[in-house]
């Protein structure tokens, strides 16, 4: 059959996704680099830990606000603002004199993010027909796919061989590469959106929308409370060493990008609450079987395959039904979905933290299958809101 997306929007909507992939490299490089980083600026390991928290914190709380003071912009200047924040505190971080420096790239990191990240889905999603929305987004969203199977890997190596002012050095500059492709092959025609702060105000307080936002904020929960341990459980319970963590989170990231590849095909057929539901049933089967079968490594790794291809079925059918409920604010909906996957992915490793240390790998598995469970009912809530509003009003 042929491919329905124009070629010219297809290259596009992969540079959109080459976007995606410098800033989730850049954002989750510190986890795989933290030894580097300590050495190179003598921290602490709770010191490195929160180069780590504020960045997500800062993202959190700021994506949305940015839509609502700078939505109006066009969404490709909103991206390139975003990128030459985002590069230009990633070289800072690489010329970083001491900690207190560190804080501040990090937090502009943050910054940077919270303006592309949101506005990429947004964006991609606007470059083509509706009944094509959920390809373009899983094709922008294939970059966080990458990042997880490439770009985490090669820049803890980066780091560990070159040291961490190089990597973060190679990551600016590759910022700075990425908006000349969005400025030379990213069409300009995405008008930004006028967004007041009531309107915030009232995504976060809608049952429907509230509904929405939290099927994503207990996903990405439930997922983080058993990803977050995922080195411990290899070495504590599969008796792994350190060249089967790597194959680990090696086998995550094909699997992921396989899943993402999957939705770009599927999302023509079926719809995003189908296609949701499907993620949510294969994590939660997989969670199971995890728990109820014997240890064994070799099943781990496929268990980690059906891991992966859940969840990054989840990701982009999730932004596409945000979409979907609201067309006209879609630049602040993705803001906000931001802002619930990175506090669902801070609660998610703070129940790890606490569940894992008493009661080992079946606990954290059962976290996460409660947090599924309670994603699934979110999503029937988000489903059956706009019924019970129906019949609220008067006839």
């Amino acid at each position: 059959m042929k491919d329905a997306i124009p070629a010219q929007t297809k290259r596009a909507l992969y540079v959109l996704s080459v976007a995606y992939l410098v800033q989730a490299t850049g954002a989750l490089s510190v986890a795989g680099s933290m030894a580097p980083i300590a050495r190179e600026w003598h921290l602490s390991n709770a010191q490195t830990a929160y180069l780590i928290s504020i960045f997500g914190v800062t993202f959190a709380l700021t994506a949305p606000l940015l839509q609502v003071y700078f939505g109006h912009l066009r969404r490709r200047l909103q991206v390139l603002l975003g990128l030459a924040v985002f590069s230009s505190a990633a070289l800072l971080f690489a010329a970083s004199p001491n900690y207190i420096v560190l804080l501040a790239s990090r937090m502009l990191m943050g910054l940077g993010a919270g303006f592309i990240g949101p506005v990429l889905g947004a964006l991609g999603s606007n470059l083509v027909k509706r009944e094509e929305q959920g390809s373009a987004i899983a094709v922008v969203l294939l970059g966080l796919s990458v990042a997880g199977m490439v770009g985490i890997p090669v820049s803890a190596w980066l780091s560990d061989a070159y040291g961490a002012r190089t990597l973060f050095l190679v990551v600016g500059l590759a910022g700075i590469g990425t908006a000349a492709l969005v400025l030379a092959l990213v069409p300009d025609q995405s008008a930004g959106e006028r967004v007041q702060l009531a309107t915030l105000v009232s995504l976060v307080t809608r049952a429907r929308s509230l509904s929405a936002f939290l099927v994503v904020f207990f996903v990405a929960a439930a997922v983080y409370a058993t990803y977050t341990f995922i080195s411990p459980i290899v070495r504590d319970v599969y008796h792994g060493d350190t060249h089967s963590v790597s194959a680990s989170l090696t086998i995550l990231g094909v699997a992921g990008v396989m899943g993402n590849l999957f939705v770009t095909r599927a999302a023509r057929r079926y719809g995003a609450v189908s296609m949701l539901l499907a993620g949510m049933a294969i994590l939660a089967i997989d969670i199971v079987i995890l728990w109820w079968t014997r240890p064994h490594l070799y099943w781990f790794y496929a268990a980690l395959v059906v891991w992966a291809f859940g969840t990054d079925i989840l990701w982009p059918s999730q932004q596409r039904r945000i979409i979907e409920l609201a067309p006209d604010l879609r630049g602040i909906s993705l803001a906000v979905t931001a802002s619930f996957v990175f506090c669902g992915i801070g609660f998610g490793s703070a129940v790890a933290g606490w569940v894992y240390p008493s009661y080992g790998f079946g606990g954290v598995l059962a976290s996460s299958l409660l947090l599924m469970v309670l994603a699934g009912a979110s999503l029937w809530i988000s489903n059956i809101a706009p019924a019970i509003a129906d019949r609220r009003v008067p006839s």
